[in-house]
């Protein structure tokens, strides 16, 4: 039986209950969120209890982060559904700050990430990770979590994230979850609700593609170009899967290498008419070859 979660507005409700269970000798594990929650979420909270004693989600729609042609307007915003799925997963408060909290009147300062933002995403969205680094920035300040969870789907984000804990000196332990599937092996998105049902059907390509070249690595094959190649192939069998980006990168700096002599980051992101998708697994020369 679900138990109804408390919801907090406020930097001051945030720290108050903080503060109360860090008193009763509890942990404080931290979920930042979008909202339009899906499984996938549920398992990052379910990873935050497995480090922690009390979690705390929060759900804002960071507007920094979106570039000017992207989807702020209408992204979904589902809080009455979040809530249900949050009091499911066992969550003992969410955070649901409003924009002016957020970034108040005069807010004039942006956290940027040098050198793992110039690949990859980072590339492609000017200025999204100075948006995602600056928010998260603000929510540990306020939060003040022994340990965070971030989704491996995000990789360079999650990357991103790492260095900024550790450059500022925040003393939170960052952790990152698997990534949470569909059964055809879609990665589980709040955009894969955009997807027409054509292009829902479709997008299973990419995992197949990413899946298919780590299956070559295992095998040996340490040419990235060749590797990438076979990945690319069998994602533009779809006809509406338009490539932005697929790369074989470091996981560590996010920079493309050549060849594969360690385990390398297989990152795509691709377009299904107005959705973009992306999507990212390990490749692992030599390795036993186990789908995720």
């Amino acid at each position: 039986m679900s138990v109804a979660v408390p919801i907090l507005r406020t930097a001051e409700e945030v720290r108050t209950t903080v503060d109360e269970w860090r008193r009763s000798g509890r942990t404080i594990g931290f979920v930042p969120t979008m909202g339009a929650l899906h499984e996938g979420h549920l398992s990052l909270i379910s990873k935050a209890f497995d480090h922690a004693d009390s979690v705390i989600v929060s759900i804002f729609v960071n507007p920094v982060q979106f570039c000017p042609d992207e989807d702020f307007e209408s992204y979904p915003r589902t809080i009455r559904d979040d809530i249900n799925k949050l009091e499911y997963a066992g969550a003992d408060a969410v955070f649901i700050p409003e924009k002016d909290l957020v970034y108040p009147e005069g807010f004039s300062t942006s956290v940027h990430v040098s050198n793992l933002t110039d690949t990859l995403c980072g590339k492609q969205r000017p200025g999204h990770f100075d948006g995602v680094a600056t928010v998260c920035a603000i929510l540990f300040g306020i939060v003040q979590p022994d340990i965070a969870v971030f989704g491996r789907k995000d990789a360079q984000q999650l990357a991103v994230i790492k260095r900024m804990i550790l450059d500022l000196r925040f003393d939170i332990r960052i952790i990152g979850a698997d990534i949470y599937r569909e059964r055809d092996g879609l990665a589980m998105s709040s955009r894969n609700r955009y997807l027409r049902p054509a292009e829902r059907m479709q997008a299973t390509a990419l995992y197949r593609g990413l899946s298919r070249a780590a299956e070559l690595a295992c095998k040996g094959e340490r040419d990235t170009a060749l590797l990438c190649q076979t990945a690319r192939r069998i994602i533009e069998e779809s006809p509406l899967a338009v490539i932005q980006y697929l790369e074989i990168v470091d996981q560590e700096t996010m920079k493309p290498v050549e060849s594969l002599d360690a385990p390398g980051l297989l990152a795509v992101a691709v377009h299904f008419g107005k959705t973009r998708l992306i999507d990212n697994i390990v490749i692992d020369p030599g390795a036993n070859y186990k789908e995720d």
